[in-house]
Parts: structure tokens; C-alpha cells; sequence
């Protein structure tokens, strides 16, 4: 198999039912979903020094499967979409958010990104993540979408802070409250 096809020479990529610029709002849109699934896998290669977090190496690597499926359904322009992504995934992200969020001492403040490196990297994937879901908003503005495309990303950004909260709580780091943050995190219970 070869790598290289030539057909991109001139500015223009392949869809799933067509082609366009390879600056498009669409393009745009999954080529930060495949910069965010590769931010995944170093943080997922970094979790593996860490012998108590094998619950999130399984988590991130479906996330990564997950994230393919982002990207295919945003690639797809055919009239008869079978989207790939369902709500399910949200709601699975949901569980988790809460487990993470029970594990990590509470905070009222902003933290400071960081920690443990697979944390960190984790706050890289969040803010990928968030960039992501700007684009996606942008693209849903002139172009049909999975809508569930859009609520997981939503939601895989809590996720990536509430893991890099529960990873710098297991491997005993403290996270850093940014000093000048006002009180923005509320017991909702």
C-alpha cells in the first residue's frame, strides 16, 4: 500500500461523498479531532507508568475509537448519513465525570493546568478538545452535522479535567488553585 496518493497536490481533500478544500470548516473540524486523538495517545502512553490507572488507559482508548468516529461523521457529505457516533457515548462520559469528580478533594477555585504529567496532559487534550468544539459550533452554523458529535465533545472536555483531577489525586499530587480566581465551583448537591 501506498502511503501517498497525489490527489491532495493541489489543495483538495476527499470527503465521505465528495471532495473539498483542504481549509474548509469541515476539514478544519476533524483534523483538530485527529490532533486531539493523538494528544490522547501520549497521555494514554504516559498512563502507563502509572500501575493504579488502568481504568482510565481502557477509558481513553475507547475515547480514541470514539474520536475516529467524530471524525468520520464529520467527514461524511452524503445525502443518507449513517452516523457512527450515538448519545450513548455522552452518557458513558457522564459516569465517568461524576467517578473522577468523587475521587478528586474538592475545589471551588480555577486550578492551574498541570500536576502529573499525564494530567497535564490530559489539560492539553481538554483545551484541544474545547478548540474542537469552537470549530464544530462554526461548521453546524452552514452544514449539517451529527448533533452528538457536538454534546461529546461538550462533555469530553469535563471528562479530560475531571481524569487529570483524578490522576493528580492518585498519584498524591495537589492541584494549584489559580490565586486570583474567584470562588466559580458550587457543591450542586
Amino acid at each position: 500500500m501506498r502511503l501517498y496518493t497525489k490527489t491532495g497536490d493541489k489543495g483538495q481533500t476527499s470527503l465521505i461523498g465528495g471532495r473539498t478544500d483542504k481549509d474548509s470548516l469541515r476539514v478544519e473540524s476533524y483534523g483538530t479531532i485527529d490532533e486531539l486523538n493523538s494528544f490522547v495517545g501520549l497521555a494514554l502512553a504516559e498512563l502507563s507508568c502509572c500501575p493504579d490507572c488502568s481504568d482510565l488507559q481502557a477509558e481513553l482508548q475507547n475515547i480514541q475509537h470514539e474520536l475516529f468516529d467524530c471524525g468520520g461523521d464529520l467527514a461524511a457529505v452524503t445525502e443518507h448519513k449513517e452516523y457512527k457516533l450515538k448519545d450513548e457515548a455522552v452518557s458513558v462520559l457522564e459516569t465517568c465525570i461524576d467517578r473522577y469528580t468523587a475521587e478528586a478533594p474538592p475545589i471551588e477555585k480555577f486550578i492551574l493546568p498541570g500536576g502529573h504529567k499525564a494530567a497535564a496532559e490530559l489539560h492539553i487534550a481538554r483545551t484541544i478538545t474545547r478548540r474542537a468544539e469552537r470549530i464544530v459550533v462554526k461548521l453546524r452554523k452552514t452544514e449539517d452535522i451529527n448533533e452528538a458529535v457536538l454534546r461529546y465533545l461538550n462533555r469530553l472536555s469535563d471528562y479530560f479535567f475531571a481524569a487529570a483531577r483524578a490522576v493528580n489525586a492518585r498519584q498524591g499530587v495537589k492541584d494549584i488553585e489559580y490565586e486570583r480566581s474567584a470562588a466559580v465551583f458550587r457543591d450542586d448537591k
